[in-house]
């Protein structure tokens, strides 16, 4: 791994674990709050490939493992797995991966610009940082909470309008970035 590889990856980590001191929004019925960090997981994605950008969530899921308070709200350690939210945590990880590979298997298409793609990135984004995310957390949100898969699936439709829209804001800002940096 190279020096630049190594410091993209702690950047990165130190990005979502900004995102994540903006103040959560707790949401009534669901013990799940919204936040800015699934917006970190779509950008590491399509701006770091799936190896960098799945290192980069085990950074930061590591160190919320380890007990540093880098999770909305000041959360940390191991207790954090036992929780609702768990799921969706550790879902950032396949999440970031599955965006990384789908942003830059849409830039080997011949027919497509050297940048990104808006488009093809904002689907990058949806199917990892939120397909992805959701497919792990809803399920585990639903074992933890005991509220069943349906009552789980159900109670997380309010956070999809503002996950799309992170998606979409997601590909437009790693669009701007790709067209004048190297990463």
């Amino acid at each position: 791994m190279k020096t630049k590889d190594i410091a993209l990856i702690a950047l990165f980590s130190a990005l979502i674990v900004a995102l994540g001191l903006v103040p959560p929004i707790p949401m009534p019925l669901v013990p799940v709050p919204i936040t800015l960090q699934t917006f970190g997981v779509m950008l590491a994605g399509l701006l770091l490939g799936p190896m960098r950008a799945s290192l980069v969530l085990l950074l930061y899921v590591g160190l919320a493992l380890l007990g540093l308070p880098v999770l909305p709200g000041g959360r940390a350690g191991l207790a954090v797995l036992a929780g609702p939210t768990a799921g969706f945590l550790l879902g950032m990880i396949p999440g970031a991966a599955l965006t990384g590979w789908l942003a830059r298997k849409s830039t080997k298409n011949p027919q497509v610009n050297r940048f990104y793609d808006t488009s093809r990135c904002a689907l990058a984004a949806f199917c990892g940082g939120i397909v992805v995310v959701y497919g792990i957390g809803v399920p585990w949100l639903a074992f933890v909470t005991d509220m069943g898969l349906t009552k789980a699936c159900w109670a997380v439709l309010v956070f999809l309008p503002g996950d799309l829209v992170k998606a979409l804001v997601a590909a437009g800002v790693a669009q701007r970035i790709r067209s004048v940096l190297i990463i």
